[in-house]
């Protein structure tokens, strides 16, 4: 619609400069202008793709000055030499555009630095902040800047004074040619960044000075942050200097808030100078095209970890025998790697438990009879494959919550995986529809014995009841002002890598106990804020799933890792089949669903799962909850932390032991026998 708006104002200019028609003409091109700017700021995407149409902002512009030009040739009384003026100044205006457009090329190169890192001082680099966004970016400046000059060449059209149209020309070209000026300050000394081999140099020293040993390596794509974020309290708790290694530049901002130093090394070289550093182990949450590259450093040992455990075939990926360990919770994930036979030898297995998932809290006791009770409804997504089971919300999410909102004891709490939709449009259709279904339940009147109404057809609260709902949402607002202000990473527009990497510099000491009791304080205030009758859809970081977890009573999912952490606390939970296996068949092939309910793609068994909730008695599964808690995440003691700890300790010394080898055999030593492996892998078999 925009294009097209677009389209017909270049239209109504063109005519109205060859009939002529000065009216026609005035308004067309101050339209098209003044649309060109406000979809710069309202529709951006619109832009983007004319961009790639090869019609960016220096075309529209020089579409619109031409079409005016011609205008003026037709209406204008003008004189001929004011006339090739104004042409001359306009040309002039094009050239000091196209000046600062190499200008900005130039110093975005000498400000892309070979290391992008966050929680790191970068104060002997001399890195100054960016310019300004209308500087480097031209489709900001061209619209912007040419506003005098198409202003005055507008004013001229019907006045015939020439003065107005060199008066709006001169001031666009002393913007262009000043913006070019203020930009190519930053190619001086002053402002210009060092150069990589200086920036080597100092990531060379800063390594020697902070002395990593165990660090965590990920690299992915949009949206896969989560899969390194879950790790990054384990990491933060561990003995010793932990690093966060990363390969992609955007990854840097979307880690998650940590005290944990981030570096980013996007090219192989950079990435080699690991090997000479004091790092002696790197943790990998997920298989990527570019872990292989850092595979070939002799003196890192490398424990695959996986950014979750289920009984999908991606947890037990042939990958996996890379590695010089695949560390795993319990005895489940152990014997799903020797049935698969991917290659991944059971001395290289190592049991650390899920140390995540000590936020979780083990169940107290049943809920209520009565209700309300909440129920968690979290399908995963449609994932790389075309398994029809891989995601409920295809087949069964609509049935699941029209079955769940038709309880008036229920309150549905959904959480769909951030991926949904990604790979199967019908799936984002599919979340789309079931979020509909959730608004339409707020905002219907609850049934006699329900939870009280929270939509907009609720009957009208009572006035202390209504302060009171006040004053938990200016909790909620305190709390969560509170915690962006400790996690928050504002920038300001035009700030690039550089100016980040200046301004996010090594966290104050107590800093993450800071954000780790503000962000308790935020649960328990946003949990209280919720209206009690209302069901919630929840996205984003916050809340995260394992508050999701301690609020529920019940939880649906299908097979995914979100089942096997939700057995932390030993809560009743259904899993969805909709995989056309029989269920059990279904039970056969995944281990998970043991102690679970199974529901099919017609949620028929959703009321007898509710039953459960309301009679203890007929919760059949509690005791085949409790083992398959073990089986599936290891035992209670010690703590996963303590294991995940010793592990850790365990791999750090083989990795110090094959550089003492190494260094023997460097020193001209006698040949040294390989060692064996000992159970458990330590060590590895591939980099004895």
């Amino acid at each position: 619609m925009a294009v097209a708006a677009l389209l017909c104002l270049s239209i109504l200019q063109f005519v109205g400069a060859v009939l002529p028609n000065a009216p026609l003409l005035c308004v067309a091109t101050a339209g098209g202008l003044a649309l060109d700017l406000s979809l710069r700021h309202w529709r951006p995407g619109v832009l983007t793709v004319l961009t790639r149409l090869h019609c960016d902002e220096a075309v529209r512009q020089l579409l619109r000055d031409l079409l005016t030009v011609i205008g003026l040739a037709h209406l204008s009384g003008i004189g001929t030499v004011p006339r090739l003026i104004l042409v001359g100044a306009l040309l002039a205006c094009y050239a000091a555009h196209f000046a600062c457009r190499a200008l900005g090329v130039l110093v975005r190169r000498t400000r892309t630095l070979p290391i992008v890192t966050r929680n790191i001082d970068t104060g002997p680099l001399g890195l100054c902040p960016a310019p300004p966004r209308p500087l480097v970016r031209p489709g900001r400046r061209m619209p912007l800047f040419s506003v005098p000059g198409t202003a005055g060449l507008l004013a001229t059209v019907p006045t015939d004074n020439a003065l107005w149209g060199l008066l709006g020309v001169g001031v666009s070209l002393a913007l262009f040619a000043g913006a070019a000026a203020y930009l190519s300050t930053w190619l001086l000394p002053g402002k210009r960044p060092p150069d990589e081999q200086r920036v080597l140099a100092w990531f060379r020293d800063w390594l020697d000075t902070y002395r990593p040993d165990v660090g965590i390596y990920f690299s992915g794509g949009g949206g896969t942050a989560y899969q390194a974020n879950m790790w990054l309290s384990t990491l933060a708790a561990l003995d010793g200097h932990p690093l966060v290694v990363l390969r992609e530049r955007p990854m840097v901002q979307q880690i998650a808030p940590t005290d944990l130093p981030i570096v980013c090394l996007p090219r192989v070289a950079h990435l080699m100078l690991l090997e000479h550093s004091s790092l002696r182990m790197l943790l990998h949450p997920a298989n990527a095209p570019k872990t292989s590259q850092v595979l070939r450093i002799p003196t890192i040992k490398h424990a695959f970890t996986n950014h979750g455990e289920s009984d999908k075939l991606s947890s037990c990926n042939p990958y996996a025998k890379v590695y010089d360990q695949v560390w795993v919770a319990g005895p489940a994930a152990r014997r799903r790697y020797a049935l698969a036979d991917v290659g991944v030898d059971d001395r290289d297995v190592v049991e650390v438990g899920r140390p995540q998932l000590a936020p979780i809290r083990p169940r107290t006791g049943p809920p209520d009879p009565g209700g309300p009770w909440n129920v968690l409804y979290a399908p995963t997504w449609e994932g790389w494959t075309d398994a029809p089971g891989n995601t409920s919300v295809l087949l069964a999410g609509e049935h699941l919550v029209r079955a769940l909102l038709a309880d008036p004891r229920v309150r549905l709490l959904y959480k769909p995986h951030p991926m949904t939709g990604s790979v199967d449009r019908r799936a984002g259709e599919a979340d789309a529809r079931i979020r509909t279904l959730i608004a339409r339940a707020n905002a219907a009147p609850r049934a006699p014995g329900g939870a009280p109404p929270a939509g907009p057809g609720a009957a009208r609260s009572a006035p202390g009841h209504d302060a009171s709902r006040a004053a938990l949402a200016a909790e909620l607002a305190r709390r969560t002002a509170e915690l962006n202000e400790l996690t928050a990473r504002s920038f300001r527009p035009g700030a690039d890598e550089a100016e980040r990497m200046m301004r996010q510099q090594a966290p104050p000491p107590g800093r993450a106990e800071a954000v780790a009791a503000a962000t308790e304080a935020w649960r328990a205030a946003f949990w209280a804020a919720q209206p009690p009758g209302a069901h919630l859809i929840l996205t984003g970081s916050r809340p995260d799933i394992y508050s999701c977890f301690n609020r529920a009573d019940l939880l649906i999912s299908d097979v995914s890792s979100v089942v096997a952490d939700y057995l932390a606390s030993a809560k009743p939970y259904a899993v969805v089949n909709t995989s056309g296996l029989p269920d059990e068949a279904f039970r056969a092939a995944n281990p998970t669903t043991r102690a679970a309910t199974i529901l099919g793609p017609d949620a028929a068994g959703v009321p007898e799962l509710l039953a459960s909730l309301a009679d203890p008695a007929r919760d059949t599964l509690a005791q085949e909850r409790t083992r398959l808690k073990e089986y599936l995440l290891g035992p209670s003691e010690p703590p996963s932390q303590v294991r995940f700890q010793r592990a850790v300790h365990a791999l750090c010394a083989a990795a110090d032991a094959r550089r003492a080898r190494q260094a023997r055999l460097a020193g001209g030593g006698a040949e040294l026998p390989i060692p064996r492996p000992q159970g458990g892998g330590v060590g590895g078999r591939r980099r004895a």
